[in-house]
Parts: structure tokens; sequence; C-alpha cells
């Protein structure tokens, strides 16, 4: 497998590949008014996603439930953490039917970590997942979900639901879990993509990692082997990028021939899918192949 050089060092201005095309157009337009008047939310504002321009360009969303307030400080992440206020039942009524506005054929669910409610959120997910079928039967659905703190009852919750895809991103090397996401658990994460896979191996089981936190070529190469161990089988690979100067430091910007040896290595395990770019994100151009 041909991997990276990983050296930690403190880069300067980010490279020429990294440059990130502002929104214009209607699609991207009509998208935000359609939120705005929702009351709705998406991880692509919220996470500052540099591919919004692009996907909101070509009408696609992530939406994310269960408000846009974390119970969790990770230290990469942009979304906002706190108490999270009231929980909108009404989400689901309001995903679907912006799913069906918009004529998305592929929709992808995401949320907050909501450490308060006792299932983590699992219900709403459920809820959620119905609403769209109910309204759009032709249209595939991708969940990206928290960990639940490891609540098997929760993932159940989620996979009775029958979603074509489970994701949930591992998002980085076991090492680096007490410093950058101390609230999360690497191997219970594992845990939780296994335990999907056993429920309902028809259902596509999908993580992703971000890379440039500060690990080794080593530390990667043994995440992949350990997804594809627990029956990962979709996967992203994507450069971490700064959010604000209150966040984690980027270590070192990986180069796009990196990124290709890295989803050659990744294919060569046996994954069924590898997105790996400098711009990749969980659900970026996300689709059933």
């Amino acid at each position: 497998m041909v991997t990276p050089n990983v050296p930690v060092d403190r880069p300067g201005q980010r490279p020429a590949w990294l440059k990130i095309k502002l929104p214009t157009g209607e699609s991207y337009f009509k998208l935000k008014a359609l939120m705005r008047g929702s009351g709705l939310h998406t991880v692509c504002e919220s996470a500052l996603c540099p591919n919004i321009a692009d996907c909101w360009g070509m009408g696609t969303a992530t939406f994310m439930i269960l408000g846009e307030v974390c119970t969790r400080r990770c230290s990469y992440c942009a979304v906002t953490s706190g108490r999270p206020p009231y929980l909108d039942r009404d989400e689901p009524v309001k995903v679907a039917a912006a799913v069906k506005e918009m004529g998305i054929r592929h929709a992808v669910i995401t949320s907050v970590a909501r450490d308060d409610l006792p299932d983590g959120g699992a219900e709403i997910f459920y809820e959620t997942i119905q609403a769209v079928r109910a309204n759009c039967p032709g249209t595939t659905i991708e969940v990206l979900v928290p960990d639940f703190r490891g609540r098997p009852e929760s993932v159940e919750k989620v996979m009775e639901a029958r979603p074509e895809v489970f994701n949930h991103n591992v998002e980085t090397v076991p090492r680096l879990y007490r410093e950058v996401r101390p609230s999360g658990r690497y191997d219970r994460s594992l845990d939780l993509l296994r335990l999907a896979g056993r429920i309902d191996s028809s259902v596509i089981t999908k993580s992703g990692i971000m890379v440039g936190l500060g690990e080794t070529a080593d530390e990667v190469i043994a995440v992949l082997a350990d997804l594809r161990d627990s029956g990962c089988r979709y996967l992203t690979i994507g450069q971490y990028l700064r959010p604000s100067r209150e966040h984690h430091e980027v270590a070192r910007y990986y180069t796009p021939e990196e990124f290709a040896a890295l989803k050659d290595g990744a294919l060569g395990l046996g994954f069924d899918d590898v997105v790996s770019g400098p711009l990749v994100r969980s659900s970026y151009h996300a689709r059933i192949k």
C-alpha cells in the first residue's frame, strides 16, 4: 500500500488546491431561503463546510436535525456547543417537505450530539426517515449519526427505519481522541458500525476520517483496516481545515497525490467505494453505487 509520509509541522497559508468557491447561483439562494423559511438547519452551514457553494448550487444539502447546538465540544468542529433548547418535534415533517420541494433523490440526514436525550435522538432519526419515505418514496436515505454513547437500542431504532446508508465517522486516529474528541471513544464508534451491519447487512455502512490533525501514516492505515474489519463498506477521507484560531491547529496539508494514494490503499483493503480528496466531507457527492 502506497502511503504518504506524515510529518507534524505547522503549515502557513492554505495551498492552492484548497481554494474555496464563493456561494453563487439561483439554486444556492433558493435553498438558503427554503431553510430559513422552514426553520431547518444544515451541517453545510453549521460546520462551515467548504463545499457549500458546490452542493447547494446543485440543489443538494445535508439536513441537521435535533437542533443546531451540540452537547459535546470537539476541538476540530465549528458547530455550536452548549445546552440545546427545546426539541422541535415537527422537524421530521419539515425535513420531508424540504426534500420533496427540492426534488432530492438521495437525502442525507445528520445531527448534533444530544447526550441530554435518553436515546440520543434516535427516535427523531427514525421519525425523519419515515417521514421522508412517506413523502418521497423514490428518494434514498443516508443517515450520519452520533455515537449515541454506545446505546445498542438507539442504533436498533435507527436501523428499524432501514436507511439505505448508515454512516458514522471515526473522524481521527485513536491516539488523538482525548485531544480532539474527548467525549468520543474510538472502540465505541467501531462497535456501532459493526452492530449496524449485524442488524441488517443490506444497509451500507459508511465512515469517514480527517487527516492533518497530527496523525502518522501508520495510524491512518490502522484505522482503515479497523473500519474494514468492522464491516464498513463506504469511506470518505478529507483534509482537516481549522474553523478558527480557537480550534485545533492544522498539523499538515496533504497533497492531492497523497489523497489519491490513500484512496488506492483503501480500495486495496476491500472498501466498495472510497471518496478521498482535500475538500471531501462525509456527505460530499453522497450517493449509492
